[in-house]
């Protein structure tokens, strides 16, 4: 049998003493466990190896879950930045810190097992419809449809709030980022043709607005190589009678107003029809 510390590894790095007894760790083992320092006392009943994460641990000191946009972070969603913590607390058990986290009292869509640290998909998902702005909680979703993490039929299967039902509805996959996901709702009023990574010479464009208008998003990794290609194509595009638009991150989360200027202004004159 593996030793006490190499299991509460293999199971997040931090534990509960009641699970590690149920997995055969006698109180004995886990004792000399925490002696020769291979486990940490996090707070009564909880245990961790040295190095675990910070955020796990803090979790077990204060009875809460992450969740929400923390948890959709650590899952390799898109979310926007967001410096309190997201938590969620069971029942009326949570002590978490107000002053530096975000608690939630959400009652899960999937039961969540005893000593659970990190909540599951799903139910991260509930928690962000409940807590962001909707077009916010539209990108996490989209971003974690496009990963893969949840499946749509089952998330329609859930007992889910209407926030999150709302979302589900509206949810797809061909955004390639949360960018584009926030761009497209807020531009069908112009009751224009918007279409979402089509290949156009050779390469994927993020919108195309009618025939001929193209808006680019670009987000943090448009740098060095990447913003070569993304010139060249810029280059194509425009040779084959194309009117390219490139924003930013800043523009769309901050400047939108300035944006949706410019393209009211390309689509006054008519850039965005074919020759």
């Amino acid at each position: 049998m593996a030793d006490a510390a190499s299991w509460v590894r293999e199971h997040g790095g931090v534990a509960r003493t009641i699970d590690l007894e149920s997995a055969g760790f006698g109180r004995g083992r886990v004792a000399r466990a925490l002696a020769r320092g291979a486990l940490e006392r996090v707070t009564r009943g909880w245990v961790a190896v040295p190095g675990a994460d910070a955020l796990s641990i803090a979790a077990a000191r204060s009875n809460v879950v992450v969740s929400c946009v923390t948890r959709a972070r650590q899952l390799g969603w898109w979310v926007l930045a967001d410096v309190r913590p997201h938590v969620v607390a069971p029942g009326h058990s949570g002590r978490a810190p107000t002053a530096t986290a975000t608690v939630h009292w959400a009652a899960p869509v999937i039961p969540r097992v005893p000593g659970v640290l990190l909540d599951s998909p799903e139910n991260t998902l509930a928690v962000v419809a409940a807590c962001q702005p909707f077009e916010v909680a539209l990108a996490v979703w989209e971003s974690a449809l496009r990963s893969r993490s949840v499946d749509a039929g089952l998330l329609a299967r859930l007992p889910l709030p209407a926030c999150a039902r709302r979302i589900l509805a509206e949810a797809g996959i061909w955004s390639d980022s949360g960018l584009e996901t926030f761009v497209v709702p807020r531009l069908r009023w112009l009751g224009l043709p918007l279409r979402r990574q089509i290949w156009i010479a050779g390469h994927r464009v993020d919108l195309l607005i009618g025939e001929r208008l193209v808006l680019q998003i670009d987000g943090g990794h448009h740098v060095g190589a990447q913003r070569e290609s993304d010139i060249a194509h810029d280059a194509a595009l425009t040779l084959l009678g194309y009117h390219v638009i490139r924003i930013g991150y800043r523009q769309v989360v901050d400047g939108w107003e300035q944006v949706q200027e410019i393209l009211m202004r390309a689509v006054a004159q008519g850039l965005h029809r074919a020759a």
